[in-house]
């Protein structure tokens, strides 16, 4: 069975530096699986969303980062 906690603090790094300065707040680590949320200078949660080893594995992340990005920019934010 393949360790997998390096993988996930290596995909919650790389969504923080990603959508910095906004903050991105990490919960519910379990079993490869979390949840992110991306929070606006107010503490407003802009975007929200659970993320699975498939999706962060083999350079998935870089998909799930800019479909944020791009849910961001829709609402007036840039990251």
């Amino acid at each position: 069975m393949m360790n997998t906690q390096p993988q996930v603090q290596d995909a919650i790094s790389t969504l923080r530096n990603a959508f910095a300065p906004l903050a991105c707040h990490i919960q519910a680590v379990r079993n490869g699986c979390f949840s992110f949320t991306v929070v606006n200078d107010r503490g407003v949660a802009r975007h929200c969303e659970r993320l699975y080893p498939e999706q962060y594995a083999n350079g998935s992340l870089q998909q799930v980062i800019d479909r944020t990005r791009q849910s961001l920019a829709t609402k007036g934010l840039a990251a």
